[in-house]
């Protein structure tokens, strides 16, 4: 019995019908909450299938089957029209889970905004996520359509799943949306699509030299971890493939290493808990062997266990290449008028090479890693522990002259690698500084040694024995520092201790900086602790800034540098060159011209009352504002929103923007009353928790 949604006569018909139907499905349940009949959505029930379809592009249509019955694969049938004739992409699969479970250090440092935990060196427990079909709801928003069965059930963990269409695309998302009330928990998934019998005819993917492999499985195999490039495995068969892919940024919690950990997962009895074959995504439990924080997973909270599909009728390059597209092919789009700039590298090339007396490539794997990811300026952070730098005078002199050395050979005009170090002296916690040229300083300063030396080979030599000496030098040469991964790590407490400090009520000390860190699956956007630290710099009345940070080590090609990479879009036409120095790019941070992002969204412009980030502007009487934002982005939207304050509390202006579809461009316009505000900024994200945000504008 099927009917399609077009009138307020066929929707009291349809509940009719359907009321039947679901007494003769026993628990399964089919509602039609906030379903929006014209948006080209069309669902339909028959005995224990329910069948919806969405339009997918241009004269295209994806279409799911959705077996309602229990003990039988939830998706009947996976498929792709063109021209108004489907056909099966796969068939007869379940999405399965793998919730693995540890336990969060709540006490020894920080609470949740922990980094320092190792949670698989401690009891451990992984579970197969159980689902009993219980109900369906269809639901719309915006260009989306969401479909939620109650019945996901693991061990302290309870939820419904989520199948969400995005209107456009032959894309869709599959959650297991769970919580717990059990506290001090961290979490890892795994999660993919298994049948009980073959799915797919074979298996592709790029390799990470960005090689397509492909498995003509000729018998269902152990299941294999594989390194890929992209995130994605296709899995395909005679009329078309499905993609399978994690959301490119939050599936990846913060570790000090981008190593590819083999993401990807395909064949049989996947870990000898799924039973069937599959294909799917993957977590390595113990990480980089470093430090390993999992996941958040607060009591309460709604953890979305997730990952993509997208579907293709074509060839596999073109399906990975639709793929790619959601992320610029791993890389920072080019926006006129910017240059993108990534900050916080130990790479140690220095220590580790040059000094050592290895051979020296003239074109190094990490330089070139930067330069496939598109980003035109590093500004790096070296001798990370590994160096000299309270002396000998002499050695320390040596491994700065060496890095001036090489970031100058290493520059050219379109890409520029710029010396910076993380001291960890003198001011407390961690900080990393930045200056407009080579400096050469020692952070050491014996009794009777002079503030400033020099000598021919080095000009003027700078010895700081405290932090009023470093404030000193930082004027001096018209340096920036700011504090590294502020409240947690090795700043815990960071900045709060030194925030009446006369360094940082300096216009020298910029600010802090942002990274996703800690992870929260249930959060909408990523580094929340980052934001309530901007937010709490700006009700405190400082004009400072928040830069990206990345605090990566090593950058070699094998690695998923992408998934961990953030960069920021400075507002320069022209980028400096290394032997003139590269003022600019320090002015431009300190002026607040710029932008952060994970790479998917860009904001190419946003003023209120036509007032640019980090100005400052007067607010009318009425404290009426029009705000106004042009934003690109890949995946569609979920929502920006318009923080302010007022000195004491933060506000929330939330825009919903799930109306907006894949790969748009489009200026904004609201209005907003900001009477009695001091400072207002921006945030804006999409729906696979991808985002951007600016700086602050100021309000008197």
């Amino acid at each position: 019995m099927s009917r399609h949604f077009g009138s307020l006569t066929a929707i009291f018909t349809l509940f009719l019908i359907l009321g039947i139907i679901n007494r003769s499905l026993g628990q399964t349940i089919v509602t039609w909450k906030k379903f929006n009949t014209k948006a080209g959505v069309e669902a339909s029930v028959k005995d224990t299938k329910f069948t919806i379809t969405w339009p997918a592009g241009i004269s295209t249509r994806g279409q799911l089957v959705l077996n309602l019955k229990n003990g039988e694969p939830l998706f009947s049938n996976i498929s792709l029209s063109k021209n108004g004739t489907y056909q099966t992409i796969i068939e007869n699969v379940d999405p399965q889970f793998i919730l693995t479970e540890g336990k969060r250090d709540l006490i020894s440092q920080n609470g949740w905004n922990i980094f320092f935990d190792k949670v698989p060196l401690k009891p451990h427990q992984s579970y197969k996520v159980g689902f009993h079909k219980k109900d369906i709801n269809v639901s719309s928003s915006g260009s989306r359509t969401v479909i939620t069965m109650s019945g996901i059930e693991a061990p302290n963990f309870k939820g419904d799943l989520q199948i969400t269409l995005y209107d456009g695309q032959p894309l869709f998302n599959i959650a297991a949306v769970v919580s717990t009330q059990k506290d001090s928990t961290a979490i890892l998934y795994d999660a993919g699509l298994v049948s009980r019998q073959q799915p797919v005819k074979s298996v592709s993917y790029s390799d990470v030299y960005e090689h397509i492999q492909t498995d003509n499985i000729t018998q269902p195999d152990t299941a294999k971890n594989i390194a890929v490039k992209y995130r994605t495995i296709i899995g395909t068969n005679n009329h078309g493939s499905i993609a399978v892919f994690p959301a490119p940024h939050q599936y990846f919690y913060p570790l000090d290493e981008a190593f590819n950990l083999k993401f990807i997962w395909y064949g049989n009895n996947y870990r000898q808990v799924l039973d069937g074959y599959g294909l799917g995504i993957r977590q390595e439990l113990n990480g980089d062997n470093r430090y390993v924080p999992w996941f958040n997973a607060p009591p309460g909270t709604r953890q979305r266990l997730n990952f993509f599909c997208l579907l293709g009728t074509g060839a596999v390059p073109a399906l990975l290449s639709n793929v790619k597209r959601f992320t610029h092919s791993d890389s920072y789009k080019p926006l006129p008028g910017y240059k993108t700039m990534a900050s916080h590298f130990h790479n140690e090339f220095i220590m580790s090479v040059v000094l050592k007396g290895k051979p020296v490539p003239d074109s190094p794997t990490f330089v070139k890693v930067f330069k496939r990811l598109g980003v035109n300026i590093v500004h790096l952070a070296e001798f990370h522990y590994t160096a000299h730098p309270k002396g000998p005078d002499e050695q320390r002199l040596l491994e700065l002259k060496t890095l001036f050395e090489q970031c100058s050979r290493l520059s050219n005009s379109n890409f520029l690698l710029l010396p910076g170090e993380e001291p960890n002296e003198f001011f407390g916690g961690h900080w990393l500084e930045f200056f407009p040229k080579p400096v050469y300083w020692i952070m050491a300063r014996k009794p009777g040694t002079p503030f400033v030396t020099s000598d021919a080979e080095h000009g003027k030599i700078y010895h700081i024995g405290d932090k009023n000496d470093m404030l000193a030098l930082l004027k001096a040469e018209n340096g920036l520092a700011w504090t590294a991964h502020a409240r947690t790590k090795g700043s815990t407490g960071f900045p709060d201790a030194y925030k009446t400090e006369d360094f940082y009520l300096s216009d020298r000390f910029l600010g802090a900086a942002w990274k996703a860190l800690p992870a929260d699956l249930s959060q909408e956007r990523l580094g929340k602790r980052a934001f309530d630290l901007m937010d709490d710099m700006n009700n405190w009345g400082l004009h400072k800034k928040v830069l990206s940070e990345a605090d990566l080590f090593s950058i070699e090609p094998e690695n998923e540098m992408y998934a961990h990479m953030n960069i920021n879009y400075l507002k320069l036409d022209k980028q400096p060159e290394f032997k003139a120095g590269w003022q600019p790019v320090l002015d431009v941070l300190q002026q607040g011209k710029f932008f952060s992002t994970t790479g998917e969204v860009l904001i190419a412009d946003f003023k209120i009352n036509n007032h640019s980030s980090s100005e400052i502007m007067t607010l009318p009487a009425n404290g009426q504002c029009n705000i106004n934002f042009k934003v690109g982005w890949t995946f569609p939207l979920n929502f920006a929103e318009i923080i302010s304050g007022d000195g004491k509390q933060v506000y929330r202006k939330r825009v919903n923007l799930d109306n907006t579809k894949a790969f748009g461009d489009q200026l904004f316009t609201i209005t907003e009353n900001m009477k009695g505000r001091k400072w207002a900024r921006l945030e804006v994200w999409d729906a696979a928790t991808d985002g951007a945000f600016t700086q602050t504008i100021w309000f008197k």
